[in-house]
């Protein structure tokens, strides 16, 4: 009888003590299953292609990039290739530099494009490349170019001369405006005037020449990790439409982030929209 009453005391403890938890974050499958860490690595290191999708001001995603990046290294090796949405392509040659430690740290930060939260966000994936002689790609369209198919639209690209064309996806570039990422970014402007219907143009040359870069830049058996906001990979569409229009072979894996007021099950909404969804806390602090 004792041992009945502790055992039950023992799960009633347990019980007590999972509620009180308070996980950083859970992993769910597309199905809304929960996986563990180990599952996710598993399928990742079988990919040609990984796209993290990230929360940019969130440091739970920036932390699993770098614990993600680590043990694929551990893994791959020097068959790892690192690229991100947050470098744009007209700074490969300074990022290089840097990598290849031809520059100062100082000269790189204050003269390459990086964002604001570079330091916090950012900097531990570049000096986690250059530590280990991996390249990382610059793979976004320069900011001034993605303005110009704002105002005017791809044909606006038309006028760049070619120095300015290899910085970017080339042209002319395919677009599917019934995309849910784009059709959603019409409705969220809340109509279809002129420039509103450029503003999904402007996101898909982001996604385009993202997508270019990450396949110029992916030799024969290597891995590619691409950092970018979720919203660019959600559905599989976005850059990972371009990719498939380029490669429909590539072995691509998406991860998604989302935040929830609990977590313990992921929300029907975010069902399907990547092969693993990242799920953290809404009340979680913010790195900006």
């Amino acid at each position: 009888m004792k041992t009945k009453i502790f055992l039950l005391l023992s799960i009633l403890a347990l019980t007590v003590a999972m509620k009180n938890d308070r996980p950083a974050y859970k992993l769910f499958n597309s199905e809304g299953k929960q996986v563990k860490y180990k599952t996710l690595l598993k399928n990742v290191l079988e990919s040609d292609v990984v796209f993290f999708g990230e929360m940019h001001n969130n440091p739970i995603c920036h932390w699993l990039q770098l614990e993600l990046t680590s043990d694929i290294f551990e893994k791959k090796g020097e068959l790892l290739v690192m690229g991100a949405e947050m470098f744009e392509t007209d700074n490969q040659l300074i990022l290089d530099e840097y990598l290849n430690e031809l520059i100062k740290t100082k000269n790189f930060e204050n003269e390459a494009k990086l964002w604001p939260n570079y330091k916090t966000d950012y900097k531990p994936l570049v000096e986690f490349a250059k530590e280990n002689n991996l390249d990382f790609i610059a793979t976004n369209i320069p900011r001034r170019y993605a303005a110009v198919v704002h105002k005017k639209g791809f044909e606006g690209l038309d006028s760049l001369n070619q120095e300015a064309k290899v910085l970017i996806a080339p042209l002319p570039v395919k677009y599917d405006p019934e995309l849910n990422c784009y059709k959603k970014m019409l409705k969220m402007m809340g109509g279809m005037g002129h420039a509103n219907t450029n503003l999904p143009k402007a996101q898909a040359i982001k996604d385009a020449t993202m997508a270019h870069f990450i396949l110029e830049n992916r030799p024969e058996g290597t891995l590619f990790v691409h950092y970018n906001g979720t919203y660019h990979s959600n559905d599989f569409e976005g850059i990972v439409w371009y990719l498939k229009q380029e490669n429909p072979d590539l072995k691509i894996l998406t991860i998604a982030s989302v935040e929830q007021k609990e977590i313990d099950e992921l929300s029907d909404e975010y069902l399907n929209i990547a092969n693993y969804v990242l799920v953290i806390p809404e009340n979680m602090t913010k790195t900006y």
